[in-house]
């Protein structure tokens, strides 16, 4: 897959960025039109700081390829703001771990991930939006460690990779 497209938006400039819903539409419609279905919206000024905040905003068509932080280790933290998803938990060999579903105004709304786990999600409504939250900074050479098992984003197998997580969502989560 072409890496030509933006895969994060802008930060919003100004020392207090209020979170509206006319931002989070604008996120979303990018969303929509981006070719990975889903985009950031990074709420820090620059890769280099040390805590990151972002908006995420997520179509259920959207590939998340399971992966972990790792080197250097960063815990993660995620709140859905909107919509829905199934998150996952991933053993070393990429047996499902833990399976949730989390929502927007339910029961289960969050996690908080320790670093190192290898981790997953899947949007299960459209313009699906999560606060996330972890250390900076970035750094796109060693910031994901991606799962040796899952298929790469884009390739012929990512499709049917999807498909089976959602049916492991719903043989789990009826």
């Amino acid at each position: 897959m072409s890496s030509s497209y933006r895969r994060a938006l802008d930060a919003p400039a100004g020392e207090l960025v209020v979170l509206s819903r006319s931002l989070v539409e604008e996120v979303a419609e990018s969303s929509r039109t981006s070719p990975r279905r889903r985009v950031i919206l990074p709420l820090h000024k620059k890769e280099d700081e040390l805590l990151h905040r972002m908006l995420n905003v997520i179509q259920p068509d959207s590939y998340v390829r399971p992966h972990r932080h790792l080197e250097p280790p960063k815990a993660e933290s995620w709140v859905v703001l909107r919509g829905a998803l199934a998150f996952f938990t991933f053993e070393e060999d990429g047996r499902v771990r833990d399976c949730l579903s989390l929502e927007a105004g339910g029961e289960r709304f969050g996690v908080d991930l320790a670093a190192g786990i290898f981790h997953g999600l899947i949007a299960l409504a459209p313009d699906t939006v999560l606060f996330e939250v972890k250390n900076g900074p970035y750094a796109p050479a060693n910031d994901k460690s991606f799962a040796p098992w899952a298929p790469a984003e884009g390739s012929p197998e990512a499709a049917s990779y999807l498909a089976r997580l959602r049916e492991e969502y719903k043989r789990r989560l009826p």
